[in-house]
């Protein structure tokens, strides 16, 4: 079995560095002001699903040891839109984080504290000493555990000081909405009449409440969920009593499914991890599927490195979700389409049956074309469907607009099913972004989080990082029979973060969810559209310095407290090595056990990616003992995109925190 790697020297905490802090008063944070707290260094970016993951896990942390352990989210950017100071400033409001963040544009303090990936948790002791270094979500176990043993050994040193922390809260503001999420029109009789025909509705995101707009989108019609007080959590029932927590995507169904199972409208509940099934008629608001546990990649599955694809049982209440953030009713599939961002996967769910399943996406993060159950995704966030019953998504963190082809219209043999297929029409990977138009292949986007398919055939994209909406038109025949190549073209631009785009019941207006200006505004379809080309770009990574030739590769982890590996089938690690070009890699790639390799790099490449994943499996129990065949287990897994300069003389190795305590 493979020996994990501990270290045991006391590393001194740098300063804390950055352009200003939120959530002061104003005032500056030092380590010297922190001196005698426990402190979490939370190195986050607001695109980042799996930080927002982290934002809830460590909450019941900071409340149950709100003397002595003090948060510091250090908010360094991955996307260009991401330094805005006001775009900030939206996030820490939006995602009510309750604890200091420091804004670090420039990866100042990233750099000092080496983190390599976002999100990155580096815990700090009493006395200004780095205690533990950590990827990935999923820790709060084991800082549970870690933070229970510092109070104690400092309490003991006379090192601990209790008291209140160095967080300011911000005054509130009272808005009508807050933070809208999505919007889709009443088509049908909602509630016994047809009352609601050219409303919308609308996910209040920040408000926790599903709402009904009248066509003039600043009357509230009726909402569901929220309260007087817009509480969040998860709470079924009627409209007044109901709860959810930060819902995105809405979706209404067919009016005679609908009578059969008595809901009318599919909510994603995002935060709280479930679907929500609202009764116009009633108001009645009932849960569909979801645990409220957020869903995890299976231990065993992952480390033999199998595909879960395919149904998933007619049990929905008892299986996990992770973040859907999306929904879609398909006519074609006959199911609800969700966007399961979390898990970065598209799952569908038949209202009927009660059924969940894995349509496409393997789980692992990025941008990998082909068949529905091998492709990758990276935190699909907005979903439409076309007429010919495919199915367009909006991958907001490869800034990608991607389509599945379900084959509707295929020449499948009479009883055999069509090979649903995955296609990507923008979009580069992971790292790349920007705005231009033009060619698709050369196209760039930002972050889009919503897509909405037209009725002529054309796709339209809320580039929410880029304050646009964008159009993409395939290659077709003009009335003049000659063939227009694809495009690429701006329809809107200078919009403060749209998260969705459809058109108007009229169909000569758009309406934009425009969330960070907490409204809903309509937009005339021009009649001709912008080219812009303000570059591509991508994330601005700092570059290690390593040396050609034979390269040594490390992953430290150490199970938490109440915690072991568990190798009760091999070898419980498992570590992924690829590169960008693949010929930086000459020996050492590919996926195998263990979290040390010995990397062959190509002296004839001059820079480069090395992408690692690495894995380990833990279990509840103590060291000696065999693990109980019962016990709760835990994944903890991390991606990390190391970019890379080639040169002589520089550093052999590499070692990268799994989870690292000192």
């Amino acid at each position: 079995m493979t020996e994990t790697i501990r270290r045991a020297e006391r590393v001194r905490a740098s300063e804390l560095l950055g352009r200003g802090w939120l959530n002061t008063g104003g005032k500056d944070v030092s380590l010297e002001d922190l001196r005698g707290k426990i402190v979490i260094l939370d190195f986050w970016t607001f695109c980042c699903i799996n930080c927002l993951h982290v934002l809830d896990e460590l909450r019941p942390l900071e409340q149950r040891f709100s003397d002595v352990l003090v948060t510091v989210g250090v908010h360094s950017p991955k996307f260009e839109h991401e330094a805005d100071p006001d775009a900030l400033a939206a996030a820490v409001e939006r995602y009510e984080i309750a604890h200091p963040v420091l804004d670090d544009p420039n990866l100042t303090t990233w750099q000092a504290y080496a983190a390599r990936a976002w999100p990155t948790l580096v815990v700090l002791d009493p006395e200004g000493y780095i205690a533990a270094h950590l990827a990935g979500e999923g820790h709060v176990a084991g800082l549970t555990s870690l933070v229970e043993e510092l109070v104690a050994e400092h309490e003991a040193k006379g090192t601990l000081h209790r008291g209140d922390g160095p967080y300011v809260p911000p005054e509130p503001v009272s808005r009508t909405l807050r933070f809208p999420g999505k919007a889709v029109p009443v088509t049908r009789e909602l509630g016994g009449s047809d009352s609601s025909h050219g409303h919308f509705l609308v996910s209040d995101t920040g408000h926790h409440r599903i709402v009904e707009l009248d066509t003039d989108l600043t009357t509230v019609v009726r909402s569901w969920g929220g309260g007087e007080d817009h509480e969040k959590g998860h709470r079924d029932g009627d409209p007044a009593s109901a709860r959810f927590n930060e819902p995105q995507g809405l979706t209404v169904l067919p009016a005679e499914l609908a009578q059969q199972v008595g809901y009318d409208i599919v909510v994603a509940d995002t935060v709280n991890h479930r679907l929500r099934g609202i009764n116009a008629e009633t108001g009645a608001v009932t849960t569909l599927a979801g645990n409220g546990v957020q869903r995890l990649l299976d231990a065993e599955r992952a480390r033999s490195g199998a595909i879960e694809s395919g149904s998933l049982g007619t049990e929905p209440l008892e299986i996990s979700l992770s973040s859907p953030w999306d929904v879609l009713w398909s006519a074609t599939l006959g199911r609800v389409v969700i966007a399961m961002a979390g898990t970065h996967q598209i799952f569908t769910f038949d209202p009927a049956t009660g059924e969940l399943s894995i349509f496409a996406g393997t789980g692992l993060e990025g941008l990998l074309d082909g068949s529905a159950e091998a492709a990758w995704f990276a935190q699909t966030s907005g979903l439409t469907e076309d007429a010919d019953g495919d199915i367009w998504i909006a991958d907001s963190e490869t800034s990608s607009l991607r389509v599945i082809r379900t084959g509707a219209d295929s020449d499948a043999a009479p009883g055999e099913a069509a090979t649903p297929e995955v296609e990507t029409l923008i979009g580069e990977g992971l790292f790349d972004f920007g705005f231009r138009d033009g060619a698709p292949e050369q196209a760039r986007l930002q972050h889009p989080l919503g897509v909405t398919a037209l009725p002529d055939g054309s796709v339209l994209l809320a580039d929410t990082y880029n304050g646009a909406i964008r159009r993409y038109r395939g290659g077709h025949l003009a009335a003049d029979g000659t063939t227009v190549a694809a495009s690429v073209s701006t329809v809107a631009r200078g919009l403060k973060e749209p998260s969705d785009v459809l058109l108007d019941a009229d169909g000569t207006n758009l309406l934009v969810v425009e969330t960070n200006a907490h409204e809903l505004v309509r937009i005339a379809v021009p009649q001709e559209y912008l080219t812009v080309d303000e570059g591509a770009t991508q994330s601005q990574r700092p570059t290690t310095a390593v040396s050609p030739g034979e390269f040594s590769l490390a992953i430290g982890f150490s199970a938490p407290t109440g915690q072991k590996l568990d190798d009760r089938w091999g070898d419980p690690t498992q570590l992924k090595v690829s590169s960008s070009p693949e010929n930086l890699l000459l020996d050492g790639a590919g996926n195998s056990e263990g979290l040390r390799r010995t990397l062959q790099l190509n002296p004839e490449v001059t820079e480069g990616v090395l992408h690692i994943t690495a894995r380990a499996a833990a279990c509840d129990g103590a060291e000696g003992e065999e693990i109980p065949m019962h016990a709760a287990c835990h994944l903890y897994q991390q991606d990390w995109g190391i970019p890379v300069r080639l040169e002589a003389g520089a550093q052999d190795e590499l070692t990268l925190d799994l989870r690292g305590v000192r």
